[in-house]
């Protein structure tokens, strides 16, 4: 299974963006408004500058109140890891796994294209099982 497989079944493909120069109180609206876990960060709503998550958020509020008016910029994660939609989805969760990762941007010719959770990827896991299971019951169902 790909990547692109994933995106497609999520029920909207809309990705959410901040620039770097929001708050951090704007980020949280944000996160709260669209129910999601992570932003990507960028100037245009192409090009990936960073992510940010609420566990950034978390853990610089707790060392610093005053951080709710610093710019997302300066809790957001630099090093992004971005995945392609034809990459697989058993490697996509590797490096979740590996990097302790929740939210990777899905980029095309350097273009944000989607994004995948790791909710994304265990429904999609989930789905892959069950149709294996109603496979199997149906075929020793009918010997």
């Amino acid at each position: 299974m790909r990547i692109k497989d994933v995106i497609h079944a999520k029920a909207s493909q809309d990705v959410v963006t901040i620039s770097p120069e929001a708050t951090v109180r704007e980020l949280i609206a944000l996160l709260a408004e669209h129910n999601v876990g992570a932003l990507v960060v960028s100037d245009d709503g192409e090009r990936v500058s960073g992510i940010v998550s609420e566990r950034d958020v978390v853990r610089r509020l707790h060392a610093d109140e005053a951080v709710l008016d610093s710019a997302v910029s300066q809790i957001m994660t630099a090093d992004v890891r971005t995945c392609s939609g034809d990459d697989g989805v058993t490697d996509l969760m590797q490096t979740m796994t590996e990097h302790r990762i929740r939210h990777v941007p899905v980029v095309a010719d350097g273009r944000l294209t989607g994004i995948i959770s790791i909710g994304d990827v265990v429904k999609n896991r989930i789905g892959e099982l069950e149709f294996e299971r109603d496979q199997l019951d149906h075929y020793v169902h009918q010997t």
